[in-house]
């Protein structure tokens, strides 16, 4: 991805896709490990097997959406990702297979880890319940260094920040899934077969129209 104004320091503009992909379930997790195993944590000198879980479910994450994304940045329990339209990443059919191939990948993960799991805790018990949401959009934004490490930086990357907090639990019940902004479908030609429309809104920015399509299966109650 190269730049399109500026230069060294001063940071570059680029458009394309904007990409989160989150962990469900992640925080109350690893709360619950390192409630249930504190002194483990405090004095062993390698972490419980959940940590290293989590890093691999990371990994699996971006692998699986490599090549058509580019890691941007690990945010906690999330991978930030993004193609810029200079990089001819993919469009229409081929976005839905990439996400829909990375929640299988996840899922595939996360069994394996189950079947070799020994902890019987309640806590690490729970580990069937992570899962993993995406949000997509498409926009523009600033790439510039700080601190030594490469942002991504504006109101576009704002705006895919904001809708990992959504309504879709209304809309679909409790399940993993895909939300795709309007202008993401628009911009990357993507068919909005089997999707529900909804707008979500936020203080001090427009609304915002997007699609949900459901992922896997709905949460057992």
């Amino acid at each position: 991805m190269g730049p399109t104004t500026g230069q060294g320091g001063q940071g570059y503009r680029a458009r394309g896709s904007l990409l989160l992909a989150d962990i469900s379930g992640y925080t109350g997790f690893l709360q619950g490990v390192a409630d249930a195993h504190r002194d483990l944590i405090i004095e062993a000198d390698e972490p419980p097997a959940a940590y290293s879980l989590v890093s691999s479910l990371l990994d699996t994450i971006v692998t699986t959406i490599s090549p058509s994304f580019r890691l941007a940045k690990f945010e906690g329990d999330a991978v930030f990702a993004v193609t810029a339209d200079a990089d001819a990443g993919i469009r229409g059919a081929g976005v839905i297979a990439c996400l829909r191939g990375c929640h299988a990948a996840f899922t595939a993960a996360l069994a394996a880890a189950n079947t070799q799991w020994t902890c019987t805790c309640y806590s690490c018990a729970r580990i069937h319940e992570l899962d993993l949401k995406f949000v997509l959009h498409h926009g523009e934004y600033v790439v510039q260094r700080v601190a030594g490490q490469e942002e991504l930086l504006g109101p576009d990357v704002n705006v895919v920040h904001r809708l990992l907090k959504n309504h879709v639990v209304e809309l679909i019940g409790a399940r993993p899934y895909a939300l795709l902004t309007d202008r993401a479908l628009r911009e990357l030609e993507v068919p909005a077969d089997g999707m529900v429309p909804a707008t979500e809104t936020y203080d001090h920015m427009p609304p915002v129209e997007v699609h949900v399509l459901p992922l896997g299966q709905a949460a057992a109650v």
